[in-house]
């Protein structure tokens, strides 16, 4: 498998999971914020449509207008970065910050696909933040995958307090 098709099929993958464990969850207990993990799904949602504008887009192509016009980073940067989850209860309506998600993940895959495997190799694209891990695009590629997959866990735990546990399809009938 090529670079691309591997990067391509982790990522779709990590996201692919992420909205699996997502979409069952009404968005009326998106906000809720349980004492044993301080977050809510919200903020989850929001810190990831974050995570993967800067890990698999901005420092891949730079800063892509047509996202910074449909989704308002730097507000969205304030409540869903480094915050205090609590902090941004009630600023998004839930169902505005899944179909964002959406939106950001549908155009990460489509830059990485349109990559050559050479492009992975390259230097970071100019942030004003240094990445903190990647020192080139495949490497930041890479964290993204494994950032989401870590999000993903938190999520998992956050359905299964809030809601119920995740179904994996391995319960007996």
């Amino acid at each position: 498998m090529k670079d691309i098709e591997f990067i391509l099929k982790q990522t779709r993958d990590s996201y692919n999971w992420t909205n699996e464990f997502l979409k069952p969850i009404p968005f009326d207990k998106w906000d809720l914020c349980p004492d044993v993990i301080k977050s809510t799904l919200n903020w989850q949602v929001g810190h990831l449509i974050m995570s993967h504008y800067f890990h698999s887009i901005m420092v891949i192509k730079g800063h892509q207008m047509d996202i910074i016009k449909r989704i308002p980073m730097k507000e969205y940067d304030e409540y869903f970065t480094n915050s205090n989850p609590e902090l941004a209860i009630g600023k998004v309506a839930s169902n505005i910050l899944f179909g964002q998600l959406d939106f950001i993940q549908k155009s990460s895959l489509a830059l990485i696909q349109n990559l050559k495997s050479e492009d992975l190799y390259q230097p970071l694209e100019p942030s004003p933040v240094p990445h903190p891990i990647a020192n080139n695009k495949l490497e930041a590629l890479d964290w993204n995958v494994k950032h989401t997959m870590y999000h993903c866990g938190q999520i998992g735990i956050l359905k299964r307090i809030v809601a119920e546990r995740h179904d994996f399809g391995l319960r007996k009938k």
